[in-house]
């Protein structure tokens, strides 16, 4: 049986699968990147695929905290049309 990549919602706290989430990428250059293949370099923070949270986590910018860069609003555009 094959396992199944487990990740952390960085504003809900849940773990879900891969497949539920939408992955942000921070790459060295400190461009930030919306990652529909779930494989680019750099550093990744996981975002539930659910209205609330991508509004939740713009209002309260932990994407930003947790990305150390301020993401432009083009990003959360992105996330909503992802969704």
């Amino acid at each position: 049986m094959k396992k199944v990549p487990m990740r952390k919602c960085i504003v809900t706290g849940e773990i879900l699968e891969k497949n539920q989430l939408i992955r942000v990428v921070r790459n060295k250059e400190g461009e930030v990147f919306i990652d529909p293949t779930r494989k680019m370099n750099g550093r990744g923070a996981y975002l539930k695929k659910d209205l609330e949270v991508i509004k939740k986590c713009q209002k309260n910018k932990i994407l930003n905290r947790r990305l150390e860069v301020e993401i432009p609003d083009s990003i959360y555009e992105g996330l909503v049309k992802m969704i």
